[in-house]
């Protein structure tokens, strides 16, 4: 029994000790205490994720071109006396277009025929000719059978025979060559008169009534387009190109037609790459029937490139944090009312939507707005989903 007049002096060192632990022991069941410092629930939206069908592309600019564009011009020199188009009409093959000057020409065709007239004539007097040569050869024959004529009689009459028959075909050349005289005439006047040579629309009118033409170097009378076929130039990082293949559809919008997609096929790549951007040159064509691109308009598009199904999206505001090139994001999970930290791997981004490679499954709901002011752990609540009322 401790005298309490006179404690011994090791009493107020077990006195301390005892006190010590009471006060850690009071400490630690405050601190163990879940009402004491629990966060109150973040409220948060969210998203059941679900697995989608999406089509893979390349994003890409580029610019309307006319597929078949003619520069129209004289080939005969004159001066125009006609023209019977003008700018926007729509042409086919074989419309006329221009008219020139050819009197000249028709003073020249009316020779022509006259020397083709002559040229006949003058075959019949060799034809002539050549049958009374024959006849008197062969009486000059029969008289050397009688003995009343020399041969030299004879050798006579076979020269004018003989003679006689080239002047039938020097008549003859000299009608074929009265009659090619013609059809050259001819044909230059043909050629005077200006024709479309495709079916198009006259985008340039560049004559008028007195204007000389058809000199070398001459410009252009008229500029044909052919609007319902239409080439796209595309531009595509060298990078994307293993992507590309011939025969591929490409959707494009254009801010002059708003609310309207239209569609292409590739036709051609250019195997050469561009120094200056690492760029290469695409070419799709574009049909256009109902005549609504015009050339020249700058589009946005998209290369289809593939189809993939069971492909998880989440939109971009549920990632907290997002290393783009290391293709590495997090964001939150919501199990049970708890919200829970999770690394994702990413992939292609589009509309504002990035796919989930790993790291997320179809069914799991994430927090979509609300997540930055989540810590993990934290206790959530869903005031709604995206997509619900």
């Amino acid at each position: 029994m401790i005298n309490k007049k006179n404690p011994p002096l090791w009493f107020p060192i077990i006195m301390i000790i005892i006190a010590w632990a009471g006060c850690s022991a009071t400490g630690q069941d405050k601190k163990e205490d879940p009402k004491s410092d629990q966060r109150p629930a973040v409220a948060v939206e969210v998203l059941q994720v679900s697995p989608i069908s999406v089509q893979d592309g390349i994003d890409v600019i580029g610019s309307l071109n006319f597929k078949f564009e003619t520069d129209v011009r004289s080939e005969y020199t004159g001066v125009v006396t006609a023209v019977y188009v003008t700018e926007w009409v729509e042409v086919r093959k074989g419309t006329p277009l221009a008219k020139l000057d050819t009197r000249e020409l028709e003073v020249l065709l009316k020779k022509a025929k006259t020397a083709v007239e002559i040229a006949k004539a003058n075959l019949l007097q060799a034809e002539v000719a050549a049958q009374r040569a024959d006849r008197e050869y062969e009486r000059l024959l029969k008289l050397k059978e009688a003995g009343l004529v020399t041969q030299q009689n004879v050798d006579e009459g076979l020269t004018e025979k003989e003679a006689t028959r080239a002047r039938v075909a020097a008549a003859r050349a000299q009608i074929q060559a009265a009659e090619d005289e013609v059809l050259y005439i001819e044909t230059k006047l043909a050629k005077a008169t200006i024709y479309a040579p495709v079916d198009g629309v006259i985008s340039l009118r560049n004559v008028n009534v007195g204007d000389f033409v058809g000199e070398m170097g001459s410009k252009a009378m008229f500029k044909i387009v052919d609007d319902q076929t239409l080439d796209l130039i595309l531009t595509v990082p060298s990078a994307d190109l293993g992507a590309v293949k011939v025969g591929q559809t490409v959707s494009f919008f254009t801010d002059a037609i708003r609310g309207r997609t239209f569609t292409g096929k590739i036709r051609y790549l250019n195997p050469r790459v561009n120094e200056a951007d690492r760029s290469v040159k695409v070419i799709a064509e574009v049909e256009n029937p109902l005549k609504e691109l015009k050339g020249g308009m700058f589009v946005k598009g998209r290369i289809l490139t593939g189809h993939r199904r069971g492909v998880i999206k989440v939109p971009r505001n549920a990632l907290v944090s997002w290393d783009v090139a290391g293709r590495r994001g997090e964001l939150y999970v919501v199990e049970g009312d708890r919200a829970r930290k999770r690394i994702v791997t990413t992939g292609a981004v589009s509309e504002g939507a990035i796919e989930v490679v790993s790291g997320l499954s179809a069914g799991e709901r994430i927090i979509t707005r609300g997540g930055f002011n989540v810590k993990d752990g934290d206790l959530v609540k869903m005031v709604r989903k995206d997509g619900e009322n």
